[in-house]
Parts: structure tokens; C-alpha cells; sequence
């Protein structure tokens, strides 16, 4: 249940299978700031003591995020309250999905909570093809601007952005970190669909983003 705006881009990379890793500031991903999707039904889809973050809400996760990695949300109230539950298990899988790549783990007990069908295939494989390359992330992940775009017999639509312009690749076995420039491709419009399992929880079971998109980019 794509918007009208983003349905027919999206449908017309269906089949695009190029693996993008989105947890770093690179311009260098493959170029392009088109949208990919994570979870398509093509079906392809630090060595620091990690620190638990507390809580914030009833029957919340917590997030194990290594010192050197910081997430912020900035989620605001719709005023309803199915929208608001959406929208915060929505920030919670973005959350989960920094928290796999900080942790090299694809099925951290977070992914399997906020991820789901070719989502969660297509994220895992990219946790583990980031592992095999050495690399994990650090620095700061910021995202806003959530909003439910479409809600209709237990399934919706989800947009926000995120702020990768303090967001880094590191080397696991040297620490190096491979900063790059910021730029507008820093910023990134995500687009979910989610679905409530039997457990109430909202899953994201397909995504796209594309880096650059306007409606994100900040100065």
C-alpha cells in the first residue's frame, strides 16, 4: 500500500538486486540515490562492550548498541493511537536494524521482533555479507519525520528519514573508521510496509529508500 507518488517507482525496481549497504554516510554505495528494495519478492534479497539502553515505553526492547554508536528518534504524536503504535515500532525495527549491523548478528532477538518475511531475509543478508567483508558501523544515526502514509486491515504504510551524516563503516579487525564527506545522499526517505503479527507487534516486511530525497535532506 505504497502511496500514489512512490508506487509506480517502486514497482519498476522490483526486480533490482543490487545490495546497497544504508548504515554509513557513503556517497560511494553505487552512486545512483535510487530507491532498493529491501525485501522484495524477488525473494533475493566492534570488539566494545556493548551498553543497553533503557526503556522508554511499556513492554519496550532494549537495544544493546556499542559505546561508539548513538540513535536518536524524533517521533511525534499522530493523536491516534493505532498511527502512534505503528509508528513507534517502525522507529523501534530502525533502531533493531542499526543494532544488527553494530553487533554483526542478522537475527538478533530486535530483528526478529521488528522484521518479517523478506525484510527480515533481505536485511539479514546484508548483516552477514557486511560481516564477511570485516566491516561493521559506527557514529550517529538520527531519524524524523515519521509519518503513516496508508493503514487498512492490519497492515500500513510507513515513511521517515534518516541522518547518516555522522554515520561510519569501521574495519572490526583494526577499528579503522572510513569516514567520508557529507553530502545529500547522507539523508535517506525510507519507505516501509509493515503488518501486526499475533503479538501486536508492527513488522516491517518490505522496504525501499532512496538517499538524497528532498523531503529529508537538511542543511
Amino acid at each position: 500500500m505504497l502511496t500514489t507518488r512512490r508506487r509506480a517507482a517502486v514497482a519498476s525496481l522490483l526486480a533490482v538486486l543490487t545490495l546497497s549497504m544504508t548504515g554509513c554516510s557513503s556517497d560511494s554505495d553505487d552512486g545512483s540515490g535510487e530507491d532498493k528494495i529491501a525485501g522484495a519478492d524477488t525473494g533475493k534479497a566492534s570488539t566494545s562492550t556493548p551498553s543497553p539502553s533503557a526503556p522508554a515505553e511499556k513492554n519496550a526492547p532494549s537495544f544493546d548498541f556499542p559505546p561508539d554508536i548513538k540513535v536518536s528518534v524524533d517521533r511525534k504524536s499522530s493523536g491516534d493511537p493505532t498511527k502512534d503504535a505503528i509508528l513507534r515500532d517502525t522507529a523501534y525495527a530502525a533502531q533493531a536494524r542499526v543494532e544488527a549491523f553494530a553487533k554483526s548478528d542478522s537475527r538478533t532477538a530486535n530483528m526478529n521482533r521488528y522484521f518479517a518475511a523478506n525484510a527480515l531475509s533481505f536485511w539479514g543478508s546484508r548483516v552477514e555479507t557486511f560481516k564477511k567483508d570485516g566491516l561493521t558501523v559506527t557514529g550517529d544515526y538520527r531519524y524524523f519525520d515519521f509519518e503513516v502514509t496508508d493503514v487498512a486491515d492490519g497492515k500500513a504504510a510507513v515513511r521517515y528519514c534518516e541522518d547518516q551524516s555522522k554515520a561510519y563503516n569501521k574495519k572490526i579487525k583494526t577499528n579503522k573508521v572510513q569516514r567520508t564527506q557529507p553530502s545529500d545522499k547522507s539523508f535517506v526517505l525510507y519507505t516501509a510496509q509493515t503488518a501486526r503479527d499475533s503479538a501486536g507487534d508492527w513488522q516491517v516486511t518490505q522496504q525501499s529508500w532512496e538517499k538524497g530525497d528532498p523531503a529529508c535532506v537538511q542543511r
